[in-house]
This record gives structure tokens, sequence and C-alpha cells, in this order.
């Protein structure tokens, strides 16, 4: 036995020892390196089920076979219940950022509403989240949803903006003077003792209440002292309660009203990709969806939306403080947490609720993968080269996608083309142009196969690249006529795809395979939009090859069979004219002028018209 064999053995024996030996009870466990890092936090209803589960079998995900290869000792924490197991590893994994748990990447570019807690708090706009003993709201993903927070709370009420180092002693000893904000009444002047500590603070608290979306009691309380007051005679008073009730009032009428019946339910959508899971979360309170973020869950090991979803339900609840009794859900968890139901509604205004989630999350998706596709071009195409290598289960990415097309009038000027997509983009300079020349009448079949078999036989013969993908502008029938051609007769293994359209002449399905299956598609997805940018081109560049050959066929039966009409004649007669019939309609005068009397006298005779059906050149003929 080697030295690096005994080695992993008694590491195995080591680890064996420790799983054999672990608690049946709920706890968090943590993976250790060769260098005694901390690699991975997991959390765990029975702690030794769980962990023994990563060393009793084979890992498919390459990712987690390769996670536990790097174990070299294993801690664990005991604790009460399933949540505390959930809180606990969500505060391991922020503080230890192992290498292989799910990231939550940095939201730091999102604002939060900061609460000071200096001797007269200050409420602002913050992306700095550092100070121990202040108080935060957010962050806010939606930045004009946090800026008419901070406007209402400014206009209800005139809190300090500035950064002085109020205390008793300095106020008493008038250390301070008040500045403009005072004096344009957006400031009560604190610095200088003109607002009780008392009053200031109810202030502070009536905003923080704002902040949590208790706007509705908040509104309530200023109704009944506005009345109080109004009934004491004391009317100048009610009326600047009356004013900021109208504030709020108002504010709350812009609030996402869903239901005056639903409190206190927060709710939660994921959708996922192969890096990332995006979750959305809402908070309804009074009726009003009052506090709304999405947020972004990098992928290190093969986590399912139902593990990913928990972390982030354990997140939003730890950062909001939230206490919501209900969490709507798009599909059953296995989460347990103490005094709360989950709910995964099928109609009413709780399913609205949720497809409101899913909407947002769904829109920050598309957002982020704009974003990252503007950055980087190139990803967008390796997205849907990969989404296409999914759908049709390919042996290989289609970085090279051919495409054909006919087109013709009841089989005259046959003609067919080909147009090629590299990483998804047209390569213009690989199009291709052919006339058919074997097939006689209206055979598309017979006219694709000439086609397929010229270009692919030549390609053979000259080496030069081959597709990864062949798609055809047509059913089953234009696929089969492919197959025969690639198979049976160049006995090439080239995937074979159709673009097949509905009664309206509208694509609306791909084909692939044999026996040819439907591949679904939704019609406002990337890939719908390439796969019909793929069949615009090729129906475009043939319809247009088709229209020149058609165009010079028609030009050709009229002037290139009349004797002492050359091709600079002709060339310089449709110039001028654009079109034969303009010719035969033009003064012999003109045509002279343009060509001279011989070629003039011959082109009239060819087209039958004499001196005699000419209008007279001068008054003495």
């Amino acid at each position: 036995m080697t030295q690096e064999e005994e080695k992993k053995e008694k590491t195995d024996s080591y680890l064996k020892n420790i799983v054999l030996n672990l608690p049946e009870c709920p706890g968090c466990y943590q993976y250790l390196n060769e260098q005694n890092e901390i690699i991975y936090v997991g959390k765990a209803r029975n702690l030794k089920r769980r962990v023994y589960s990563y060393f009793s079998k084979e890992h498919d995900n390459r990712k987690t076979a390769l996670l536990v290869q790097k174990i070299r000792d294993i801690k664990y924490i005991v604790v009460k219940t399933e949540e505390d197991a959930l809180l606990l590893e969500n505060n391991l994994i922020k503080r230890y950022k192992p290498r292989y748990n799910v990231l939550l990447k940095d939201d730091k570019t999102y604002p939060s509403i900061c609460i000071t807690n200096e001797y007269f708090p200050r409420i602002f706009k913050t992306r700095q989240l550092n100070h121990k003993g202040y108080t935060y709201f957010g962050p806010y993903s939606h930045i004009p949803t946090l800026n008419s927070l901070l406007e209402v709370i400014a206009k209800l009420y005139p809190l300090r903006t500035c950064s002085l180092p109020l205390s008793p002693e300095s106020i008493e000893k008038g250390k301070y003077k008040v500045c403009l904000e005072y004096h344009i009444k957006n400031c009560l002047g604190p610095c200088v003792g003109n607002v009780s500590v008392e009053q200031y603070m109810k202030y502070i608290q009536e905003a923080k209440e704002i902040l949590k979306g208790n706007t509705a009691e908040l509104c309530r309380q200023m109704l009944e002292e506005m009345q109080t007051l109004a009934q004491e005679m004391r009317f100048e008073e009610a009326q600047v309660i009356k004013q900021k009730y109208m504030l709020l009032e108002n504010y709350r009428s812009k609030s996402e009203i869903v239901s005056r019946t639903l409190h206190r339910i927060d709710v939660f959508s994921i959708e996922t990709d192969e890096q990332a899971a995006y979750i959305n979360y809402l908070h309804v309170s009074n009726g009003s969806i009052n506090q709304a973020f999405t947020f972004e869950f990098k992928k290190r090991l093969n986590e399912t939306e139902e593990e990913l979803l928990s972390l982030g339900i354990i997140e939003m609840r730890e950062r909001y403080k939230n206490d919501s009794r209900e969490i709507i859900v798009p599909f059953e968890i296995d989460l347990n947490l103490e005094n709360v139901i989950f709910t995964v509604p099928q109609r009413g205004e709780k399913r609205k609720l949720l497809d409101l989630s899913l909407l947002n999350v769904k829109q920050y998706k598309a957002d982020r993968m704009k974003q990252e596709e503007k950055l980087n071009p190139e990803q967008r195409s390796m997205r849907l080269m990969k989404e296409i290598q999914n759908s049709l289960k390919l042996p290989k990415l289609p970085m090279r996608i051919e495409c054909f097309d006919n087109s013709n009038i009841s089989g005259t000027d046959a003609v067919a083309a080909c147009v090629v997509f590299q990483k998804c983009k047209p390569s213009k300079k690989d199009y291709r142009k052919y006339i058919i020349k074997t097939v006689e009448g209206p055979d598309d079949y017979a006219s694709m196969k000439e086609v397929v078999f010229r270009r692919y036989q030549r390609a053979v013969q000259e080496e030069t690249p081959l597709p990864d993908l062949i798609i055809t502008d047509g059913g089953k029938g234009q696929m089969e006529a492919v197959r025969q051609v690639i198979q049976d007769q160049l006995h090439l293994d080239i995937p074979i795809a159709g673009l097949a359209k509905d009664d309206k002449h509208r694509t609306n399905e791909l084909l692939y395979g044999f026996p040819t299956a439907t591949i679904s598609m939704k019609v406002d997805s990337p890939l719908f939009r390439l796969l019909t940018q793929i069949q615009d081109e090729v129906h475009r560049f043939a319809i247009t090859f088709h229209r020149d050959k058609r165009s010079k066929h028609q030009i050709a039966s009229e002037l290139d069979s009349i004797k002492g009409i050359g091709e600079a004649t002709k060339s310089t007669l449709l110039k001028h004219f654009r079109s034969v019939k303009r010719i035969k309609e033009a003064e012999e005068n003109e045509l002279i002028a343009l060509i001279g009397a011989s070629k003039t006298r011959i082109l009239r005779e060819a087209f039958g018209l004499t001196r005699a059906n000419s209008q007279p050149t001068s008054s003495g003929e």
C-alpha cells in the first residue's frame, strides 16, 4: 500500500467514525477540507441520516462528487427544531461563505433606508449596512418605491437631515444654530431645542410604522386625533393633522392594493436556470403590498428549487424581521416554521398575488439576462445554442446551422437557397444560391434532394466544414428528403430538423428526428425568435434569387433574341426606360437620340412597329 492510499484509508476511517456517531436530531453540519477551511454548511432534520447520504452512494452530480472527495473533517451543531437549523445554516453561510454553498449575490448595489440611533435620529437612503444599532429597511430593488417613501416621510415629519453630533449638553450650551432647512420648514430645529425628544421620537416611531407598511393603523389614529381636536375647537391643530392624513392616504392610494381582507401575508416565487435562482418576495399588510424584493442565489451544487426557495424564505424573514403567519408559495415545500401556514393557492385573490410575484421574478430574470448579454454578447449565443442542444438532445452545440428553402412558380425558374448561421448569427459570406438543374415541374422534394446532395457532396470532396444541424423550411416531407440524401446516399451523421407552418403560413412548431417528434416552444421565447429569424432569412434569400432569375428570363425573351441588339445596347435601354413595355411605348426620336437610327429601326421592326404606326417627326413628313 502506498503512502497516499494509506492516508486515504485513514481519512475514510476517521470520517466513517464521525458519521456513525452523529446524533439523530436537527442540526447543522460543516465540512472542512485539508486546510481546515469550511467548504460546505448544511442543515438537517436528522443529522446522521443526512450526512450519511453523502458517503453511502456514488453521486451523479460532478460538483457534489468533488465536494465529497475534499472532505477531511466534519463538525456539527445540534439545535432544538428544524427552524433553528435553517436560521443557523443561513447565518453560518453568511459568516464563512463556503465554496460549495449557494451564494446570495451581493445586494449592496440596492439602497436601504436607515434610521440612526442618535440622540435625535436621522432617516436617509444608504448602501452601507455596517452600523450596529442602526435600523435598516430594505434593500429596495425598485428605487422609485424607496424615493416615494422618503418623500412622504419628509412631508409628514420635518426631521433633521444634518449630521451634527447632537447631545443634551451641546444643545443646552447653544453650540449650534439653525440652518436653512429650519427656515424653509423642512426641519423642527432640534439642534437649538425647538422640539422635545419625546415629540421627535414619536415622529420617528410613526415613520417606522410607515416603513413597515402599517399605514392603515396610522391613518386611523390620525383620523381619531383630528376628530378629537375638532371637538375641542382646536381647529388649527386639527388642520395640521388633516394635511398629514391626506398625504398618507394619497400615498396609500398609490400603493399596490390587492385586497382589503389580506393582512400579514408573505408571497414567494422562484425562477431558475443552470447558474442561478431568482426569488421574488412580496409582503402584504392591510390589503396592500408594502415590501417587494427580488434577489439572486448563485448555484454551487445541484440544488433543487425546493431547497433554494426554503433558503430564500429564511433569508427574507430574517432580513425583514418578518413574522407573517401565512406564506404563499408556488409549490409544496418540506419546510416547518413555528405558527406558519404554507399555502399553494389555485384560484382567488391569493392566486392573483402569486401570479403577480411570478410576473415580477420572470421580469427580473429577463432583465438580468439582457444586462449580462449586453456586457457579454457571446453569452446570448451560447445560451441559445445550449437551449437548442438540450431541446433536440444533440451530441454537441450547434455552432453551425444551415437552412434550405425552394422557390418556383409552377416549376418554372426553380431555385433554392441555403443560409448559414454561425453561433446563432447570420454568416452571409457562406450563403449559397442554387439553380435547379435535374428536376422538371413543381417537385419540392426532388428539388431539395438535388440541392442538398450537391452542397454536401462538394463539402465532403473539398473538406469544408459540415453543419452541426440542418433545418428545412418545411415539415416531415422535406425532412425525409434531406434524410435520404444525408444518411442513405452520403452516409453522413448530421441532425435534421424542420420548421412547420400553420394554415395561416405562420411558423408554429419545430420538428426533429425520425420518427418525427414535435418540440414545444413558447412563441415569445428567444429560441422561437431565433428559429423564426433563420426561416425568414432563408425565405428572403430564396425569393430574392427567384425574382432576379425570373426577371432576367422575362427580359431575355424580349431583347436577347433581337439580332443586332447587344448587351451594351440592352443595358442602356433598360437603364433609361426601366422596362421592355416602356421601350415599346417610347417615341422614335427618343430612341434615336439614345441608341442611334439604325438600332432603333432594328428594335422597332422586331417589336412589329413600323414608321406608319409612329407619329410624324416633322411637319414635312
